[in-house]
């Protein structure tokens, strides 16, 4: 059976499976109690998951799919084995979604260096970079949690390799750090790329090397966290940022939701228990599809940065985000562009508010009030009254008592913003625009009739 008819078998069983909401309480309120071991806890939750099973059907919270072993896998020689490498190679040719693997070895570094806001990585590109994801016993940080499956993505000879090192028995920890060590040596490996790896995965693997008193070689290496480039160019666009949901709107793979994150923990010590290989072969895939999801993605963001659609289309609302990460970078230039590009296109009114916004106070800032105000008008005629209405009514006002001294317009101006803070109830433009409107007209009366 191949991956695609082994993630296929998955989906199918998880779509008969509801979601286990009583697993990730428990296991919350466990993480919490300091005075436990890692064992303890996990011996504590399936403790308690076994007693919901005695439960009446009406209350029970543990779904009956998980209330039984899954069947025998395919790896059943292998669960004795404390200590287990799985490998596996996709051609460059292969296509993950609409993103075929090879081109993440045509992107620049200078786009890299963009994305991640290093410049170290301008001479680097991702031939010699390696992908992270971790499994672990917990969904938090801390001394207590475990990463129990270290998954490992890179390029080589043709192709992009996945290796997954998986801890069959937590005794056997130390090992499973040194062949990471020695692997990372002789790999060579000049970046690292991960999905929210700057706040978790890398301190939580650094904590297990330092346990071991074992040199930790990729903490100094430049640090690519898609998570946050990822939320600049697509968090105005999509319902979520979650790793999963990226990867099937922007990469436009069928990835199935396969296995919720809160029961990795839990099937992770049930196999301790059990020794049954079934609770953890939905979690060596899941981890895989983690890995060429994140490989999707950054090529995806890639290809937004270099304006390349050869990698995948491109549409306004990504120029917009495009325009948000060079904004970040202080590359002003880029910036415009963008945002100008993403109004030339089709937009959400929020995300075309925002786009004027951005540039309005942009050419404010340099003195260029006559591409300023026609975006201020612009965004003040909006049908819907929000912040940014409230904003340009505001910057407006301003305009006319201070650059053209036309104070009856300016105060006709914040009359309206008045009105419309009023509509929306925000207090900070009412209090703003009631403070103006007292200025103006003493300053109207005080003119000379």
């Amino acid at each position: 059976m191949d991956l695609k008819d082994k993630l296929e078998r998955i989906r199918r069983e998880r779509e008969a499976r509801s979601r286990t909401q009583m697993i990730r309480e428990a296991w919350d309120k466990l993480q919490a109690d300091d005075s436990l071991t890692t064992r303890e806890k996990l011996e504590k939750l399936i403790r308690l998951t076994q007693e919901q099973k005695t439960a009446p059907p009406p209350t029970s919270s543990v779904p009956p799919s998980l209330s039984t072993p899954p069947p025998s896998s395919s790896l059943e020689k292998q669960i004795q084995e404390p200590f287990r490498i799985f490998e596996n190679s996709y051609p460059l040719g292969t296509r993950y979604g609409q993103i075929e693997i090879a081109a993440g070895l045509r992107i620049e570094g200078r786009v890299l260096a963009c994305l991640s806001q290093d410049e170290a990585f301008t001479e680097l590109d991702l031939s010699t970079a390696l992908f992270i994801d971790l499994e672990t016993t917990g969904l938090s940080g801390g001394t207590g949690v475990v990463p129990f499956l270290v998954g490992l993505g890179f390029y080589r000879e043709d192709s992009f390799r996945i290796v997954q090192f998986f801890l069959g028995d937590l005794a056997e920890e130390e090992r499973m750090v040194s062949e990471l060590s020695r692997f990372f040596r002789e790999m060579d490996f000049q970046s690292v790329v991960t999905f929210n790896g700057k706040a978790f995965d890398l301190p939580l693997l650094e904590t297990r090397f330092i346990l071991y008193r074992t040199p930790f070689h990729l903490g100094s290496l430049p640090h690519l966290d898609f998570l946050f480039p990822a939320r600049s160019l697509w968090r105005h666009k999509l319902a979520s940022c979650r790793l999963f949901h990226l990867a099937r709107e922007i990469v436009l793979t069928d990835r199935a939701e396969d296995i919720p994150s809160a029961e990795i923990p839990w099937r992770y010590f049930q196999y301790l228990q059990s020794g049954n290989f079934g609770w953890i072969e939905p979690i060596i895939y899941h981890n895989e599809e983690d890995l060429l999801s994140l490989l999707g993605v950054v090529i995806a963001g890639a290809a937004v940065i270099a304006e390349d659609e050869s990698f995948c289309p491109l549409d306004a609302m990504d120029f917009f985000g495009a325009g948000k990460i060079f904004e970040r970078t202080g590359d002003v230039e880029k910036s415009i562009n963008f945002f100008q590009r993403a109004l030339n296109g089709r937009l959400t009114d929020e995300v075309s508010l925002e786009a004027r916004r951005r540039l309005s106070l942009y050419f404010k800032r340099n003195g260029e009030l006559e591409k300023a105000v026609p975006l201020w008008q612009e965004m003040a005629a909006s049908r819907q009254v929000t912040s940014h209405v409230l904003f340009s009514l505001r910057e407006l006002a301003m305009y006319f008592e201070h650059h053209l001294k036309d104070y009856e317009q300016a105060k006709r101006v914040s009359e309206e913003g008045l009105a419309c803070a009023l509509e929306i109830a925000s207090r900070r433009f009412q209090q703003d625009f009631e403070y103006r409107l007292a200025r103006l007209r003493r300053k109207l009366r005080s003119e000379p009739k």
